[in-house]
């Protein structure tokens, strides 16, 4: 069954939504300037207690553009981008890409082996970061050993006193104060820029181990921030009406469009906070009076769980989005009992820029989905066995999704691109029904990628690095649940003949230079000998169904008797 208008969900859009809404697609520095233009003085950003107004972050962002421009930065040229959620980032991304430069995001909980592949992959030579504890001696570090060839490091005491001692700055000819960046007006006109011209090249590991770029281009980016746009306008959200904490991390596609482009764009107040803290987001509810707050499920698990969430003043908050995991349903209902406010969120990822579906923001909606298609983006179910073949309502298969949003491949991998697209449409990797009124419901994962807290974890990689352990023989990596991160990684060994014990503790000390604390193992489990397949391979079903069932017999009786 192939669908054509109206589309079944469209029967399920809000009054005022329109599937065939206009999207905008064109150069990202444009959505910045816009705003600039429409809301000049009003916030843009708000970082310990300091705001920066939309016209003074346009204008740093051009300077920042100028400073790079002269350190040959330009066209194509991949920019590094290692920074947690500061002004420096805002003010980076939108410079760089004004010269057409291509942004390359690095994780501060990259292992130091994934932040040197991702700067030998990606060709990036010059790196921006800043002087946070434990962020600079890393960068530093990575210049020494020659993987890049340039540090530019921001003073974050620059917007107010930090609440940590900071690293020391010192200049050389390879290190540079970002005040130089932002020494010069800029001169030349800034080069025209393409909807097809790559903007990020945004690394995931998708469901194969090693990470891969996917290429983002400014029509990506734009479509996906206009898509939400679509969607909020029809539903009634006016603009420049919002304060958004923004504790996830800028240097995630979720964070990145979903909260800070769209903000921008709606000529809202990002309220940028380096990292998630259950006191300091209430305060910025209950003092700050922020209307609106994209979390992850562990951050609603650790508000559910603060002392006295019922009675705390939480009346300025509008709106509640969770997103980068599935969300349990019992999280969700379980704030709205505590606090009377109903969570919204959807399906995105980092290949689809990351539109993908939503709730609506009021009314009813069944448990358990993940939204509806938004507005621009079609979707269908296909067959496991056959992407072409597509299924009909109810019916559990691979979901695909085309539309303006969606990335055309991953850099330097043309084969594992083109398998990545049928018919048009990108295979997502998620296993999906949908219900007749165009509703979706996400089964499982077609691979075993594990998502943990918000953020990929590769099996893959964490197995490579266990592998590295003198004492382990075999081992096997799977995804198992985790009341507080959705998921987490459970290790499975098989100790080399004569070897001490090995506990979780001695094998996590071990593996912390060479994964990331995310990707860390929240389980070990020592056997003598693990599952293989008829022909000798490792083999993880078995592991899998074993830990299921566990799950399964340690559930509530409510539970069972609702999934029976």
């Amino acid at each position: 069954m192939s669908f054509t208008r109206p589309y079944p969900w469209e029967r399920s859009y809000p009054k005022g939504v329109q599937w065939d809404a206009p999207i905008e697609i064109g150069a990202v520095p444009a959505i910045l300037d816009e705003s600039a233009a429409l809301y000049g003085h009003k916030a843009a950003l708000e970082y310990r207690d300091r705001q920066m107004t939309f016209t003074e972050l346009a204008a740093l962002s051009k300077r920042a553009a100028e400073g790079l421009r002269r350190l040959g930065v330009g066209r194509g040229t991949p920019l590094a981008v290692y920074l947690p959620n500061t002004p420096y980032h805002m003010i980076t991304f939108f410079g760089a890409l004004r010269l057409g430069a291509r942004i390359v995001h690095l994780s501060p909980l990259d292992a130091e082996r994934e932040l040197a592949y991702k700067l030998k992959d990606s060709g990036a030579k010059t790196l921006v970061t800043t002087n946070f504890p434990m962020m600079l001696p890393r960068a530093l570090k990575l210049l020494a050993e020659g993987h890049c060839e340039r540090v530019i490091v921001g003073d974050d005491a620059r917007w107010g006193a930090p609440p940590v001692p900071l690293e020391a700055i010192n200049e050389s000819d390879k290190v540079l104060n970002y005040e130089t960046l932002l020494a010069h007006e800029p001169g030349a006109p800034f080069p025209e820029l393409s909807p097809d011209d790559i903007a990020v090249l945004q690394y995931t590991g998708g469901t194969t181990g090693t990470p891969k770029g996917a290429m983002l281009t400014h029509g990506n980016l734009t479509a996906a921030t206009s898509i939400y746009g679509a969607w909020q306008r029809g539903q009634g959200i006016e603009p420049a009406q919002d304060k958004v904490i923004c504790v996830l991390p800028l240097f995630h596609i979720y964070a990145l469009t979903s909260v800070m482009l769209r903000a921008v764009k709606s000529g809202n107040e990002l309220m940028l906070r380096p990292r998630f803290d259950v006191e300091t987001t209430i305060r910025d509810i209950e003092v700050r009076r922020a209307t609106a707050f994209p979390g992850v499920p562990t951050m609603w698990i650790a508000l559910n769980a603060a002392p006295g969430i019922e009675k705390r003043d939480l009346s300025s908050l509008k709106h509640c989005y969770s997103g980068g995991a599935p969300m349990p349903v019992e999280v969700q209902q379980r704030f709205e009992r505590l606090t009377g406010h109903s969570i919204r969120g959807g399906w995105g990822m980092t290949e689809t820029s990351p539109a993908g579906t939503n709730l609506p923001y009021y009314g009813a909606f069944p448990p358990g989905t993940i939204g509806l298609p938004l507005p621009g983006i079609v979707i269908d179910v296909v067959a496991l066995d056959d992407p072409t073949r597509v299924l009909g309502f109810g019916e559990i298969g691979e979901m695909r999704i085309k539309g303006p949003n969606v990335f055309g491949g991953y850099w330097n991998k043309p084969e594992e691109s083109a398998a990545s697209f049928v018919d048009g449409f990108f295979l997502t990797g998620d296993i999906v029904y949908m219900q007749e009124d165009g509703y979706l419901f996400l089964v499982d994962r077609k691979k075993d990628m594990i998502i943990s807290g918000g953020f990929n974890v590769y099996p893959q990689v964490v197995e490579q690095a266990i592998y590295e352990h003198p004492d382990v023989q075999e081992v096997l990596v799977i995804g198992v649940p985790d009341a507080y991160r959705g998921e987490a990684a459970k290790a499975f060994v098989k100790l080399r003949a004569d070897a001490p014990e090995l506990t979780l503790e001695a094998l996590n000390r071990f593996l912390a230079d060479k994964i990331g604390k995310h990707e860390m193992p929240a389980a070990l489990e020592i056997r003598p000998a693990l599952p293989r397949t008829s022909v000798g391979k490792l083999s993880k079903k078995e592991l899998i169904e074993e830990e299921r069932a566990k799950h399964a017999a340690s559930a509530p009786e409510s539970l069972k008797r609702a999934r029976s």
